[in-house]
């Protein structure tokens, strides 16, 4: 990946300074200086909004549906919402959906961005300017909110009785933001799952995964590219269970959990990450499963890595 020059100066806002640069793929993507993170992996942004979110929420199951309910967890530049918008506009499946982001800019620097704006249809470019201008946006048989703030906060403004049938989650890295990886908010968003609901996120790490089980979802472990043999998933595919849907445990791109990452949630590395305020800063939260890390008596997973080998989680 190269980054470009081109640069954005918010010390104060809550993503810190944003760097442009191209992924893999060609597609345009940012860097926070806050989170130290890039918003997307080495795959590529448009690649990784497709296999990691559009392809396990397998729209096509929803084509005797007049509507399907949508919730973006960290909305970012746009990609994974708008691969599922584009996908929905030439069904006749409806959407109402809903989107949590604490910063702006992120899709404002994309709708400026004219690499960004040609991947996409004039109807979904208009349904990204509306998010961004006016927090909601409505064509034919769809709408959508957008709620602008901390998701801890924001997400409790979302009807109480409104489940989806599917959640993108694609927050910062849970080192970087526990905020959102939490016991607590990760039961909280569990419970906004419908029967046979399904979360998406390119997140693999034990303890979010721990959290996910105890919030009664059942766990697949979404399948890596083929160049990345040695990295054991590409995230995770969480489903309610269902009386009325069959619960796949194998899919076009995912697959059950493999012994090595079963062997994973018993390890140190599934003491989850505590909130129990919704309130608390990272590093109150990080020191929290530190200590509860140091004091459990649970396999290192120093240890798990030395018996399987490949790339370690935390």
């Amino acid at each position: 990946m190269k980054d470009s020059a081109t640069k954005t100066n918010f010390d104060s806002s809550p993503l810190g300074e944003l760097s442009v640069f191209e992924t893999e793929d060609g597609s345009y993507s940012l860097k926070s200086s806050h989170f130290q993170e890039a918003f997307h992996s080495s795959i590529g942004a448009i690649t990784e909004a497709k296999k990691k979110f559009l392809f396990p929420s397998q729209i096509e199951r929803f084509e005797a549906r007049k509507q399907i309910k949508v919730l973006d967890v960290c909305l970012g530049l746009g990609y994974n919402s708008a691969c599922l918008i584009e996908a929905l506009i030439s069904t006749s499946i409806g959407l109402e959906w809903w989107g949590l982001e604490i910063d702006r800019r992120p899709l404002k620097l994309a709708l400026n961005s004219q690499k960004f704006k040609s991947i996409w249809s004039s109807s979904v470019l208009e349904i990204l300017e509306s998010i961004l201008k006016s927090n909601a946006w409505e064509r034919e048989n769809s709408k959508g909110t957008m709620l602008w703030g901390d998701a801890r906060q924001k997400i409790k403004l979302i009807p109480e009785d409104l489940t989806f049938d599917l959640i993108l989650f694609d927050a910062f890295s849970p080192s970087h933001c526990p905020e959102l990886w939490s016991e607590e908010f990760l039961n909280y968003i569990a419970n906004k799952l419908m029967p046979g609901g399904r979360l998406m996120t390119y997140c693999r790490a034990a303890a979010v995964r721990k959290s996910l089980m105890r919030a009664g979802l059942q766990l697949s472990s979404l399948i890596p590219e083929p160049k990345s043999e040695k990295d054991w998933s590409a995230g995770t595919l969480a489903i309610r269970p269902s009386t009325n849907w069959n619960i796949p445990l194998k899919g076009p791109n995912w697959k059950p959990l493999s012994i090595k990452e079963e062997e994973h949630l018993l390890t140190r590395a599934a003491i989850p990450y505590r909130d129990p305020s919704g309130k608390d800063t990272s590093k109150q939260i990080l020191a929290r499963r530190q200590k509860e890390q140091e004091q459990c008596k649970l396999e290192s997973t120093n240890d798990w890595f030395r018996r399987w080998g490949g790339e370690q989680s935390n």
